[in-house]
């Protein structure tokens, strides 16, 4: 990573050992892009580019705000980070790394092999990070006021669920990322973990979910949707607060709620009969919360292709909620910053046509020129959903984001 910020663009997607099946990549790190593709082409141009760089590695992202062309949808709010809603690119320089070695795909991989062993690894860098000042976009009051406003939306049948999220922001800061990078995934190490560079604009994330897998004709989907706090030094109170997720009736309805949406997702690029939920409520556990999730594969038809599943999955349910588009306007309706990258997805296309396609949460979005840091948290907002526990569960996920600068 000290070797690969020289390159304006770079993407270092990490497992971090967890091998939530199935597992394919343990750590990938793509630089120097030869080509690339932006949503200025428009996405249904997306696959003449995937075509025109077959049997090569693409790596990317979608951007929440792609939603706007997929359902003819609209936003007004602010992006002070500004990741294009599209973006793919062919890197020059493909490193894997696993349990048994390293490779090196370049044209000359011996020199880069030397180049990055003579790379000085310098100390976490002082003070860059530290003591930033976090800012709430929304304050406590205005927040309750708003889930009860989202509830009679509910009630009135507007929706069945939503996925509301609130910016915490800091402004005039200058920070490192790779320090940043380091100091969230010492705290929080996940599964679906990015240090994404596009210019002057930096994803740091610690994710723990999956959007999309594609191998071979198989496609899954492993949607998170119910969250309970770790207690670090009580195994007794950590494993109850653990079989509370399992068995909690709200979290249990979320879940199913997303998973319904996401079988009819698939249904529309699936074979007939094929969607099933091949795991239901399953409990995972992380260093700050345990997580609900549930997995769903089916069997591509013949002939779909990425921007054809694109357009029937995104945004991911676990983001939105059910019915989405109409959850996707009361979010733009009500939440006060673009989502941006955050809630999007980051990943990457093989060579042999499969993807894996993390969800963009548990994430800090910096851009330098400007020199505005952001994250975001969210809930899923039922009936039944408590506004002072969803405040908390926001505060809860927010966490290990403010502890990266409280260093």
């Amino acid at each position: 990573m000290n070797w690969a910020q020289q390159f304006n663009t770079f993407c270092f997607l990490d497992n971090h050992q967890y091998h939530i099946k199935p597992h394919t990549q343990e750590c990938l790190l793509a630089a120097e892009p030869k080509g690339k593709f932006l949503m200025a082409d428009g996405i249904s141009r997306l696959q003449d580019y995937i075509t025109e760089k077959k049997d090569r590695w693409l790596f990317g992202h979608l951007n929440y705000d792609l939603k706007n062309d997929l359902e003819g949808l609209s936003s007004r709010h602010n992006d002070a980070i500004q990741f294009p809603e599209i973006f793919f690119f062919e890197p020059s320089v493909v490193i894997s790394l696993n349990e048994n070695g390293i490779r090196i795909q370049a044209d000359n991989p011996w020199k880069m092999f030397n180049d990055i062993n003579g790379i000085v690894h310098p100390d976490i860098i002082k003070g860059q990070s530290d003591n930033i000042l976090i800012k709430n976009r929304l304050q406590k009051e205005e927040y309750l006021s708003i889930i009860s406003k989202l509830k009679q939306h509910i009630l009135r049948g507007d929706c069945y669920e939503i996925n509301f999220c609130q910016e915490f922001f800091s402004e005039s800061v200058d920070i490192d990322p790779l320090t940043a990078y380091k100091r969230l995934n010492n705290i929080s190490p996940n599964p679906f973990s990015a240090l994404y560079k596009l210019q002057d604009k930096w994803l740091i994330c610690a994710s723990p979910e999956r959007f999309l897998k594609k191998e071979g004709s198989k496609i899954l989907s492993q949607p998170i949707k119910g969250t309970s706090k770790r207690v670090p030094g009580n195994n007794i109170n950590d494993e109850k607060s653990k079989e509370e997720l399992l068995h909690s009736n709200k979290d249990r309805s979320e879940n199913v709620m997303v998973v319904d949406l996401v079988r009819n997702d698939l249904s529309k690029v699936c074979e007939e009969g094929t969607v099933k939920v091949d795991e239901l409520f399953g409990i995972y556990s992380f260093p700050q919360v345990h997580q609900m999730i549930s997995t769903i594969s089916g069997k591509l038809k013949k002939g779909i292709s990425f921007p054809e599943i694109i357009r029937a999955t995104f945004p991911m349910g676990s983001m939105t909620g059910a019915p989405k588009k109409r959850v996707m306007e009361l979010i733009e309706q009500y939440e006060k910053t673009k989502r941006g990258i955050f809630s999007g997805a980051v990943g990457y296309i093989s060579p042999d046509g499969d993807f894996d396609f993390n969800v963009v949460i548990r994430s800090i979005m910096y851009n330098s020129s400007a020199g505005y840091l952001s994250f975001q948290t969210g809930s899923a907002i039922t009936f039944y959903s408590d506004p002072e526990k969803e405040w908390e569960e926001c505060l809860l996920k927010a966490e290990a984001m403010k502890k990266v600068f409280e260093q």
